[in-house]
């Protein structure tokens, strides 16, 4: 999730050993687990110094991991609305963002997000040229640069609700028998080549609470369902307002009515008594087993005549004399009709469906803007409501231009939006053909999770990794394994942006750790490379993100990520933005700048700054490999978490860089740093002089004041040197990021 302006909302070549990675993964999660608290902390005056000691684990010729910072840090550009993008990327705010350090670009793909097809290029062809509408492909040829992009609604839309501007609605639930919800053609056995039992379709009903259910009236369009089964769900929790555990494709969860299984369909008005008497519910799920394959006697296009149509769908009781009570709430607006969720929807739209309210930096925008740095980037293709001749005409255009690429990422967060990892490989597979004839060598992958839930924080049979090891098997299947060179997601660990944050710093180290165990070696094939995509402190507006808490969170989230074996890191929110406000106890933004209304940067946030301690003093030289070995602090709470993370990496001369953060916000912390040489037994300390970096509240204060919040204090970090006969001890100011370098 990502937030609009004003709105809600392999190149790297990796020295890896499986040996030295298990055990920084063992050292880490060590240092991440609530064990029982250090003498330090008991020990300790709120008004004086603690005492900890932090441990690298050195060991020659085996690291847990091996990066270049040129590839491996980064940040991305995303979409917004419309008029923001040439505010936000002008000449003199691209030179700003480009001093944060961060090298490789990510170009995020908003439009998937909203259930719109991209029109990545303005310019194109429909298939139904005659009336401008149909299946989009855009122009391959290398004319005109494109500055701006946008996307188009899709009328056949089924959901509801989307990870946007969140302003669409369904066509199930509309109101009006002329427009209807159209499944994607290409997950018809026509373009998957498999039978369509093996990609059954889905429309669920969320009555938002239990309501008594007996009757189901459906509206069909054109092709209909030949076979299907209405069924009821059982979530832990169906009883809740808003009922987070629940998943349509948890095992076990959806249950066929009495009546509800084996039913024919014929098309038209079609009314199924479900159960004798009503069964209290509040999910329904509509499966979709076998297509009609009929299509409108006007069509000429074969995917008129795939998948499945529906105009209406009702549910509710029938009472006496034959009265219908619809339990299902109609409207054309999705703040005002019951929420449907469905299994895909077909990309078909019309010129008139673009989207006023958002677009997308223009390509050609981006890549010659200088943002890129003549470093490869990393570009998307729309896939869950798109075709794959207009990914093909992607890549073809920015091969035509000479656009260096890191890779192409397939879609964007389809487990946000409820499509099965069958169906997504399904597509996977076919853009995968289609786009490889013009790019025989592009790393390819996805899917841009939107998260993983830990398991330690889920309570879920159904997560994230599930998911995953469902796709991977597929592609394993269909022997496609090899055309999966990336996994990607986002990575923003709190929601819940009202709590204090001081105690969410402590917990989101261990969440990180969790959520990459078992990745790889073990869902991932071997070779998988791991991509952070996203990553903030929120997916929602916070002070948080603008304060200091923002900048530790950030570094405790590249540390912890490089230390266990991850491959590249964007940062999210890299152009200058406006803080919002999306619940009222908070305004901020994932942003490094804050800008005014005619896109002038106003200020720097305490991300900005913290991007530069990891980008110019700890991960440096920026065109070299460095060695991440893992560190551990025993400066913990009454809890057991980790007041102190640190995350050491060795540079090619064979001096240690060492990055620090202190996460307790009101005490400092003295810190001997002992480098233990697992191979020849040794403890040594760090070589003075060395130089200090520090930055901490001494530097930064936030100042939250709604619309008109901005930094009270704004100050580079504070730099120091540490003479020779200092002594191994450094000081920790508290709410801290500090880099020593040797």
């Amino acid at each position: 999730m990502r937030n609009l302006v004003g709105s809600l909302s392999s190149q790297q070549m990796t020295l890896r050993r499986t040996g030295p990675w298990l055990l920084a993964t063992a050292l880490v999660a060590l240092a991440c687990s609530f064990s029982p608290p250090s003498k330090y902390v008991r020990g300790a005056s709120a008004f004086e110094a603690g005492k900890g000691t932090v441990t690298v684990s050195y060991s020659s010729g085996s690291p847990a991991n091996v990066f270049t910072p040129s590839i491996a840090l980064g940040a991305g550009v995303d979409g917004h609305e419309a008029g923001q993008t040439a505010r936000m990327l002008s000449p003199r705010n691209v030179r700003a963002m480009l001093a944060a350090g961060l090298k490789p670009l990510s170009y995020r793909l908003r439009t998937e997000l909203g259930d719109e097809v991209w029109h990545w290029n303005p310019l194109g062809s429909w298939s139904d040229p005659r009336h401008r509408q149909g299946y989009w492909t855009s122009d391959s040829a290398a004319g005109r640069p494109i500055s701006l992009s946008y996307g188009y609604r899709l009328p056949r839309r089924g959901n509801t609700s989307d990870q946007a501007n969140d302003d669409g609605y369904s066509r199930l639930d509309d109101g009006d028998p002329g427009t209807f919800w159209k499944s994607n053609p290409y997950l018809d056995a026509h373009y998957t080549g498999e039978d369509d039992s093996l990609h059954p379709q889905w429309v669920v009903v969320d009555l938002g609470e239990p309501k008594p259910v007996d009757t189901v009236r459906i509206l069909w369009g054109q092709p209909y369902a030949a076979r299907y089964q209405v069924e009821y769900g059982t979530p832990p929790d169906s009883s809740s307002d808003e009922d987070k555990s629940f998943n349509p494709h948890d095992p076990g969860l959806w249950h066929a009515f009495p009546q509800g299984a084996g039913l024919k369909g014929t098309g038209g008005e079609t009314s199924v008594r479900l159960s004798a008497a009503p069964l209290r519910v509040r999910y329904v799920r509509v499966l979709l087993l076998e297509s009609s394959h009929t299509a409108p006697r006007t069509s000429r296009d074969v995917r008129d005549g795939l998948g499945y149509a529906v105009r209406e769908v009702a549910l509710g009781r029938a009472g006496d004399g034959g009265r219908f009570r619809d339990e299902v709430r109609h409207a054309a607006a999705h703040e005002r009709q019951t929420v449907i969720y469905v299994s895909s929807t077909d990309p078909w739209h019309r010129a008139v469906d673009r989207d006023p309210r958002v677009e997308q930096p223009g390509l050609d925008r981006v890549f010659r803007s200088g943002l890129t740095g003549g470093l490869p980037a990393l570009v998307p293709a729309g896939v869950l409501y798109d075709t794959p001749d207009n990914a093909a005409a992607l890549v073809r255009y920015l091969s035509a231009r000479r656009y260096q690429l890191a890779g192409l990422e397939l879609g964007e967060e389809p487990d946000g939006q409820s499509i099965s990892p069958e169906d997504y490989g399904a597509l996977y597979a076919q853009w995968v053909k289609a786009v490889r004839p013009n790019a025989p060598a592009l790393p390819l992958g996805g899917p841009s999770l939107a998260t993983i839930t830990p398991y330690l924080d889920s309570g879920k049979d159904f997560t994230e990794k599930e998911w995953l090891r469902r796709f991977v098997s597929y592609l394993d299947a269909h022997r496609m394994l090899g055309a999966f060179n990336f996994f990607s997601f986002e990575w923003y660990p709190f929601d819940e942006v009202c709590e204090p944050p001081a105690p969410q710093l402590l917990t989101a180290p261990a969440l990180l750790a969790d959520a990459l165990n078992g990745l790889r070696p073990g869902i991932l094939p071997a070779g998988t490379q791991l991509f952070l995509t996203e990553y903030g402190y929120s997916a929602y507006a916070s002070a948080a993100e603008v304060g200091i808490e923002g900048a530790l969170l950030n570094a405790d989230t590249v540390g912890l990520f490089l230390t266990l074996g991850g491959d590249r890191a964007y940062l999210y929110g890299y152009e200058p933005n406006e803080v919002i406000s999306e619940v009222p106890c908070t305004w901020g933004n994932n942003m490094l700048f804050g800008m005014d209304e005619k896109g002038l940067i106003k200020y720097r946030t305490a991300a900005y700054y913290g991007a530069v301690l990891l980008s110019k003093f700890w991960a440096t030289p920026a065109d070299a490999p460095l060695e991440v070995f893992p560190a551990a602090s025993d400066v913990r709470d009454a809890a057991g978490a980790p007041l102190v993370t640190a995350y050491a990496l060795r540079r090619p001369d064979g001096r240690w860089s060492l990055l620090l953060i202190n996460k307790d916000p009101r005490r400092l912390w003295d810190v001997d740093v002992r480098i233990s040489d697992a191979r020849g037994g040794g403890v040594s300390t760090l070589r003075l002089p060395a130089d200090l970096y520090q930055f901490s509240r001494a530097q930064y204060v936030w100042k939250s004041d709604r619309d008109e919040s901005r930094p009270a204090r704004e100050l580079p970090p504070a730099h120091s040197l540490l003479p020779s006969g200092a002594g191994p001890t450094l000081r920790l100011p508290p709410y801290s990021i500090s880099v020593v370098r040797e």
